[in-house]
């Protein structure tokens, strides 16, 4: 089968690059021939160059499919992670590398903010903010009046806004 497909190699890649519209596609098309016809074949073939047009169109139509699928792929991928702007332009929604950054600065910044002083007023801001307590709940909790709630809350949020604005 080798002998054959180097005698009409020149021939199949004339013929392929009509079908993939590239020669050096045609080649490539072409040398998965020769790998395909490296493994044993069963029986006799009884026309070997259309044996080896079959072989070709087979390899050819998997490109395509791939390529149909790599392309959904990539357009699945691009609609969901960028916007078009001015109908032709698309930017990325992702934050840029310095906004990526400085939200990490920013979130530390609140860590410590919320780890510091005063204590007891940031334990009672941390169940009701963060944990969804209500206010009755918080109070129930530490055994104070919901009115020390609330003002616990406001030193809070005065401390954290302090905090964050240094």
């Amino acid at each position: 089968m080798s002998a054959v497909l180097a005698a009409h190699r020149l021939q199949l890649i004339r013929f392929f690059t009509g079908r993939t519209g590239s020669v050096a596609d045609a080649e490539d098309v072409v040398q998965e021939i020769w790998l395909h016809i490296a493994e044993p074949i069963a029986g006799p073939i009884a026309n070997p160059v259309a044996y080896l047009h079959r072989i070709g169109m087979n390899i050819v139509l998997d490109r395509v499919r791939a390529n149909g699928r790599r392309v959904r792929r990539d357009s699945g991928y691009v609609d969901a992670t960028t916007t078009i702007m001015g109908g032709a332009e698309a930017v990325d929604d992702a934050p840029s590398a310095f906004d990526a950054v400085a939200g990490r600065q920013r979130i530390a910044q609140l860590a410590a903010a919320l780890a510091g002083p005063p204590e007891g007023a940031m334990r009672v801001f941390r169940r009701h903010k963060i944990d969804g307590l209500s206010h009755a709940e918080v109070a129930a909790e530490f055994g104070i009046s919901r009115s020390a709630v609330e003002k616990h809350v406001a030193v809070a949020l005065r401390h954290l806004r302090k905090a964050l604005n240094d």
